[in-house]
Parts: C-alpha cells; sequence; structure tokens
C-alpha cells in the first residue's frame, strides 16, 4: 500500500501512472475520489460538532463548580475498596508418604504422589479428607 500512496501523492509519478489511461475512467475516477473526500469532510464536521458540544458541557460543569467553590481536587476519584484476596480452599484430599503429609484440594495439577497410588490400583476416594 505504501507503494500506491507514493505514486498517488507524487505529482510526476502520479501522471506516468495515468497517462495511459482513457479519459472517460479518468473523469470516473476523479468522481470516486470527490465522493470520498465529500464523506470525509462530512465525518470531520460531525466529529468537530460532537467535540463542540462535549466542550461546552465541560465548561459549564466548570463553571457550575466554580460557582460551588469546588475544585478538581475535591472532586477526585471515589476511593476504591481494597482487593480481597480469596482464602486458600481447603484441601480435599491427604496422603502420607515417608512421615510427611500431603495434601491436595482437588483442583489444578494432581501431585506426583497421588497419581503414582492411582497408577498402582488405588482409587481417589481412599484418599479424602473426612
Amino acid at each position: 500500500m505504501s507503494d500506491f500512496l507514493e505514486i498517488l501523492t507524487h505529482g510526476r509519478k502520479f501522471k506516468a501512472a495515468v497517462k495511459d489511461l482513457p479519459f472517460d475512467e479518468l473523469k470516473v475516477f476523479a468522481g470516486k475520489l470527490e465522493q470520498l473526500i465529500a464523506t470525509r469532510e462530512a465525518q470531520a464536521e460531525a466529529e468537530l460538532a460532537e467535540n463542540a458540544e462535549r466542550n461546552a458541557q465541560i465548561d459549564a460543569i466548570r463553571k457550575q463548580m466554580a460557582e460551588l467553590g469546588l475544585s478538581l481536587d475535591d472532586v477526585g476519584e471515589a476511593p476504591k475498596a481494597p482487593k480481597k484476596k480469596r482464602e486458600p480452599r481447603p484441601a480435599k484430599y491427604s496422603i502420607e508418604v515417608n512421615g510427611e503429609t500431603i495434601s491436595w484440594t482437588g483442583q489444578g495439577r494432581m501431585p506426583t504422589v497421588f497419581k503414582k497410588e492411582l497408577d498402582e490400583g488405588f482409587e481417589l476416594k481412599g484418599f479424602l479428607i473426612s
């Protein structure tokens, strides 16, 4: 696309690129380009009008704040409640290996100790904490 823009924006390159086009096609292209330009102008005017309305509202709010003696510091953001950290889930399964108790919540990756026991034929129900 950059080659296209380079040709389109450079006078001599553009003239060389369109010199073999028939006059009728050039008029069609010119009409399409004029339509694009008109559409862009309308969009720009709409955005300008929208921003003008927004800016007028902002100015009105500033005047009201000045009348009430408020500043931006007074109106600052509302304090956010601190995020509560979720308590860890209680262990659902436990197993004792070499005098060490290993527990697992039943969520996430299964510890290898449990996996080895299951591979040997034990059932997960057998490790439930009552």
